[in-house]
C-alpha cells in the first residue's frame, strides 16, 4: 500500500490524472484489451507530458514500487498492468505530427495505429505498422511490428529514427543513431 501522504506529493507537481482503487474510473483505467487479464495496481498514473514520466518512474522508485509501462494496453499478456505496483499509463499522449518535408512522424506514447494512419494518410505518406488500428504505435514498433506493407517497406522498427526516453534514474534521453546508437 503506497501511503497518502507520498501520492498527494506526487500530485502536487502531477499535471495528469493519479488514479487509486476506489477512485471513479479506476476500473476503466485498470483495464486493458484481454479482458481475461484482471489485474489491480496500487496506482495508475495516466501521463500529461514527458514530466509526468519523470516524476511517475521517480515516484516509483522512491516508493519502491515495481512498474507498468502502458501505451494503449493492447498487448495481448497484459504487460501493460500489473497487482499493486504503478501503471505508468502514457495512453493520454496521442499525439501525431507530420513532417511532409523530412517525411517523418513523430508520436506520442500512447499512439494507436489508427492515430497515425489517419494523420499520415492526409498526406498521402504510409508507415509500415501493424493491422489493427487499436495497437499502440510503441509497442509494436518495439516488439519489430509485422504490417500489410512489409515486403515493400520492411518493419516498422526499420523506420524508427529516433525516441525520447525516460531511464529507470528518471533520466530523459533523446535516442539517434548518433548520440545512442546501441539503444536505438
Amino acid at each position: 500500500m503506497i501511503a497518502v501522504s507520498a501520492v498527494n506529493q506526487l500530485k502536487s507537481n502531477f499535471r495528469g490524472e493519479l488514479i487509486a482503487p476506489g477512485d471513479p474510473g479506476y476500473d476503466a483505467a485498470r483495464t486493458v484489451f484481454n479482458i481475461t487479464i484482471d489485474r489491480r495496481p496500487a496506482l495508475i498514473a495516466q501521463c500529461a507530458g514527458p514530466d509526468d514520466v519523470v516524476q511517475a518512474v521517480n515516484f516509483a522508485r522512491q516508493e519502491k514500487l515495481i512498474v507498468s509501462v502502458r501505451g494503449t494496453g493492447h498487448n495481448v499478456a497484459g504487460f501493460g498492468t500489473m497487482d499493486g505496483g504503478l501503471v505508468i499509463d502514457l495512453s493520454p499522449l496521442r499525439d501525431v505530427s507530420v513532417d511532409v518535408a523530412t517525411r517523418r512522424v513523430c508520436v506520442g506514447g500512447g499512439a494507436t495505429l489508427g492515430d497515425l494512419d489517419a494523420a499520415t494518410q492526409e498526406h498521402g505518406l504510409v508507415v509500415p505498422t501493424g493491422v489493427v488500428s487499436e495497437t499502440g504505435v510503441a509497442g509494436l514498433t518495439l516488439s519489430g511490428g509485422l504490417g500489410w506493407v512489409r515486403r515493400k517497406w520492411g518493419l516498422t522498427c526499420d523506420s524508427l529514427v529516433g525516441a525520447t526516453l525516460v531511464t529507470a534514474d528518471g533520466d530523459v534521453i533523446e535516442v539517434t543513431a548518433d548520440s545512442e546508437p546501441e539503444l536505438l
